[in-house]
């Protein structure tokens, strides 16, 4: 038989001065009731917003108003400074090519000769035909001088002496067109040999030794690149300028215009070692595309450029110069690309800001509106926190504040 014995204050036991089941499963139900009061004790928010009535601590900082460049990354293409085709000015057949293509060549540099045999032929000509007209002139001269003396004596007539000057006259002037002659043919005895116009890097031949080429033909024989310095040229939406143009108006921008300093990112993703300067803007505005052209020139001294290139050209648009900047941790957006953030508010007090923003400036956004130098941002502990909470704020470390502010440059 076994033996009860239940106190108000003792649990129930067996003979062996066990406890019983019911006793087991009582204490049981008051551990899980205490564990469940502890943790509600822990979850409840009290009157200052953190656990158990205590605030709740945060990371801000504190916004501050500086000069800030304005960058734009516009994609372009790079082209020759000088381009220069070589064109024959002379007819005949190509005797020599005197260029190795695609090398650098001088202007002046001879790249092709061709047959000069018949334009030599004609210079002799014109050399001859010079001689006989000068000496023409000289006969004329010499009879001239003895009218004017014999006309003094009443020896030959008034009309004689006239037509004598008159033909030396004419001598005199066949001598000059003679000259002009020998002077063509020179020019094209020296077209026969064919120089480079500019100074660069000539690309491939179109005819061999052997070809006929005819004077002033349409299909060039090379073409010549002037690399150093090269050309970007970009285009920029006429909405841009528009914005920028209204910034600019307002006072809230000051313009770089042209000589603003052009950083150059190559197809590779790797920035040109050396920065162009912005070199002018076109005035008109493509139809077809909304955008207009704009040109920077960069120096090329090692030829790491070349014409067609796809490059990404950072123009400076202009300084800021009471920008400010929010950590882009502190901001969120919502489906519809709205920005927000919270502020830490008079009291300690959270509060949601609606903010605008138009552009990423390293880790951080741009403000339009919505902010002011001065106002603290959270951006540790956001998810712990809600509007109204009153928070204990620190703020942020020096050493990332100082990060944040080399971003920004």
């Amino acid at each position: 038989m076994l033996s009860l014995a239940v106190g108000p204050h003792c649990p129930a036991t067996t003979s062996h001065g066990r406890p019983s089941r019911r006793a087991n499963r009582a204490r049981a139900l008051r551990a899980v009731a205490l564990v469940a009061s502890a943790l509600a004790g822990a979850c409840g928010h009290g009157p200052g917003g953190g656990p158990g009535g205590l605030q709740q601590p945060v990371t801000v900082v504190t916004l501050r108003s500086a000069p800030v460049t304005l960058t734009r990354e516009l994609p372009g293409r790079t082209t020759a400074f000088l381009v220069a085709d070589v064109r024959p000015q002379a007819t005949g057949i190509v005797k020599a090519r005197l260029f190795r293509e695609g090398a650098a060549v001088k202007a002046g540099q001879p790249l092709y000769q061709l047959d000069d045999s018949l334009y030599r032929a004609q210079f002799q000509n014109s050399e001859a035909a010079l001689a006989k007209s000068e000496a023409a002139l000289e006969v004329a001269r010499l009879a001239a001088r003895r009218a004017s003396e014999l006309v003094k004596t009443h020896s030959i007539s008034a009309q004689d002496h006239d037509n004598a000057i008159a033909a030396e006259r004419q001598a005199a002037a066949d001598a000059q067109a003679a000259r002009a002659a020998l002077e063509t043919s020179r020019v094209n005895l020296a077209y026969t040999r064919i120089t480079a116009p500019i100074s660069g890097r000539i690309g491939k031949s179109a005819v061999t030794p052997g070809a006929l080429v005819v004077a002033n033909q349409s299909a060039p024989l090379a073409v010549i690149q002037q690399l150093d310095p090269m050309y970007v040229e970009v285009s920029q939406a006429s909405s841009e300028w528009l914005r920028l143009k209204e910034e600019i108006d307002a006072g809230r921008l000051k313009a770089g215009g042209a000589g603003t300093r052009v950083t150059v990112l190559l197809e590779d993703g790797r920035r040109y070692p050396q920065d162009g300067r912005l070199e002018f803007a076109d005035v008109t505005v493509d139809t077809g595309t909304g955008s207009f052209a704009l040109r920077a020139i960069v120096p090329n001294p090692n030829d790491t450029l070349l014409p067609g290139m796809y490059v990404r050209a950072i123009l400076n648009e202009g300084i800021r110069s009471d920008a400010v900047l929010v950590p882009q941790v502190a901001v969120a957006h919502d489906p519809k690309g709205g920005a927000t953030t919270l502020v830490v508010a008079t009291g300690n007090k959270v509060e949601q800001r609606t903010i605008t923003v138009s552009r990423a400036i390293g880790d951080q956004w741009l403000v339009d509106a919505g902010l002011r130098a001065g106002d603290q941002v959270i951006v540790e502990g956001v998810l712990k926190v809600h509007p109204g909470d009153v928070v204990r704020p620190t703020e942020a470390a020096p050493q990332a504040a100082a990060a944040t502010a080399a971003s920004a440059h």
